[in-house]
């Protein structure tokens, strides 16, 4: 699986987008988008990008939640690349079919499966490839630098969850991909919410 994160229009305020791609580019493969920002304008990248012989550039979209940094340039993308079919835990305008928690879709040439995540907001995903051991969090936080605050029971379920995978690699929608430390860091954001106010 090869990974190419996409930068949109630096004058935008938008998210990072991720175009996910088997390692031959073999037809079998799915190149799937992860999240297509504001505008549109990650399509300048994108068309830099060697996706295969004979293949789309784009065959399939995942939305990780409906925020307009996000989504907003989701009409412009699927007009560009032969509207791809478009994945979202809530069919909003330009979304095919709906994901659900724990559902399992081929991207580039694995498999993955789908995690709901709410709280960032009430449809945020997460995607998690077992094979690679790699996750796509969207807006999903997933580090708490301090004590204090309050947390539901839920979400340090989740955060524990995360930990037990092992990930090798974690790639959000608003920070450089992190591939180092990554138990550390959950370790770290776990005991920090051990010693907040946690509630069911």
């Amino acid at each position: 699986m090869r990974i190419s994160l996409l930068r949109s229009d630096p004058k935008v305020y938008s998210c990072f987008s991720y175009l996910v791609r088997g390692d031959w580019n073999a037809i079998p493969d799915i190149n799937t988008l992860v999240d297509v920002g504001t505008d549109g304008s990650i399509s300048v990248e994108l068309n830099k990008i060697s996706t295969g012989v004979g293949k789309r550039r784009v065959e399939q979209i995942i939305i990780t939640h409906e925020h307009f940094d996000h989504v907003g340039g989701l009409k412009k993308i699927k007009e560009m690349y032969g509207n791809p079919p478009t994945y979202a835990f809530n069919k909003i305008q330009g979304i095919d079919y709906q994901v659900h928690d724990g559902m399992n879709i081929k991207i580039g040439d694995e498999f993955a499966e789908i995690i709901h995540t709410p709280g960032h907001s009430h449809d945020s995903i997460c995607i998690y490839f077992p094979k690679s051991k790699i996750l796509f969090s969207g807006d999903t936080v997933l580090f708490i630098k301090s004590r204090g605050g309050t947390y539901s029971d839920s979400y340090l379920g989740m955060l524990k969850r995360f930990y037990k995978m092992n990930l090798n690699a974690i790639y959000a929608g608003h920070d450089v991909p992190l591939t180092e430390n990554i138990n550390n860091l959950l370790s770290f954001s776990i005991s920090n919410i051990e010693n907040s106010e946690i509630i069911n």
